[in-house]
């Protein structure tokens, strides 16, 4: 009986009904979009960079993880010294830059090469490698999402490079150009941002890792397994005061409506609720039927929130294909709670004054 009272009230106000869902759904939504576009972008830029094949990578001291970040300090013929470490069967000197045309993107500068040999070589899906200083090689996931094709023109750094070839994504970037090009362009001659270093066989990598370290006592020589490690939001600047912050507004959207949706219905119902405390009804019995109607439009909400949420990650990939959002069910369980207790605490207010109300004051309630 009182699930059916529940349900009537809540069709009865199908307008704010549906807000509150609408609300509730958004927050569910803000939440698994955040943390999935953030652990999308973090956990592909590792991938890529593991996609790079090398054992080790050098950086200069006190350089950030995050490549794009940091700037090109380290000598490039630092690249002939590690080679002639035992064990070593290449090193590729590459230089970082970030290109904000057609989206974020790193650039590399690359040496084909010493590239080639650290990475087995690229892929082609069509055109072939850097032979000129204006040759630009794209993966298919940038080319995808601008339409490039090869033999077209790209700017790139207010300087224009003919698309050379389309390559297969996941070796570190999305946009390769020639090493000594790159130095050019940013004034960083005779300069990279880091190096890869390939052993000749894996379990190399330790020795490998111990020499480059009493050579370069100072420079920050990482496997790539150690590298991978350092890819979480805690690491990243601000991004772990970002999502909290999201998601702090997300849940406070869905508290807000639920506390308004309840405190009017209270205001629109206190007659009825003076009728149902004349009948005998318990406080208990009031604030439990308030919170069942939040439950529902909660429950309703976060459902609705799920649905909004893939359809919204589809259109996500189909409009900026070089965007990664990585959705879990372990952050889809944590918005469902969210959304869940926001909604209660909203709505505990409004029980409790609507099991506070005095049954003559609410009959004569207009």
């Amino acid at each position: 009986m009182e699930n059916r009272i529940v349900v009537s009230n809540l069709l009865h106000r199908p307008i704010r009904t549906a807000v509150s869902v609408l609300a509730v759904a958004i927050e569910v939504g803000m939440v698994m979009l955040v943390v999935g576009l953030t652990s999308g972008l973090v956990n592909e830029t590792a991938k890529r960079v593991k996609g790079v094949g090398a054992d080790l990578l050098v950086q200069p001291p006190n350089s950030s993880f995050v490549m794009a970040f940091g700037s090109a300090p380290m000598p490039i013929k630092i690249g002939d010294h590690l080679s002639q470490i035992a064990h070593v069967l290449a090193v590729s000197p590459v230089l970082v830059q970030v290109n904000m045309m057609g989206g974020i993107n790193n650039v590399y500068g690359v040496d084909m090469s010493s590239f080639d040999r650290v990475t087995g070589g690229f892929v082609y899906h069509s055109g072939g490698s850097l032979q000129a200083p204006n040759d630009i090689l794209v993966d298919d996931v940038y080319a995808r999402a601008n339409k490039s094709k090869v033999g077209e023109k790209l700017m790139i750094f207010d300087h224009e490079f003919n698309v050379a070839g389309i390559v297969e994504h996941g070796k570190g970037a999305r946009l390769f150009i020639p090493l000594t090009t790159l130095q050019d362009l940013m004034g960083a001659h005779n300069m990279a941002s880091v190096f890869f270093v390939k052993c000749i066989d894996p379990g190399y990598t330790d020795d490998v890792e111990d020499a480059i370290q009493q050579m370069l006592p100072k420079y920050k020589v990482l496997s790539i397994a150690q590298y991978m490690s350092l890819f979480t939001s805690n690491n990243l600047p601000g991004l772990t005061a970002f999502i909290t912050a999201l998601i702090s507004i997300a849940v406070a959207i869905g508290f807000l409506v639920i506390f308004l949706s309840m405190y009017t219905t209270i205001t629109e119902r206190t007659r009825e609720i003076g009728v149902l405390k004349s009948l005998g009804a318990s406080k208990a019995y009031i604030i439990e039927g308030i919170l069942r109607e939040s439950t529902i439009l909660c429950l309703i909400g976060i459902v609705a929130g799920y649905g909004g949420t893939l359809v919204a990650t589809r259109v996500i990939h189909t409009t900026f294909p070089t965007l990664s959002v990585e959705l879990t069910l372990q952050w889809a369980f944590y918005a469902g709670i969210l959304a869940l207790a926001g909604s209660l605490l909203g709505a505990f207010y409004p029980a409790l004054r609507a099991a506070s109300l005095d049954p003559v004051d609410a009959l004569a309630y207009e």
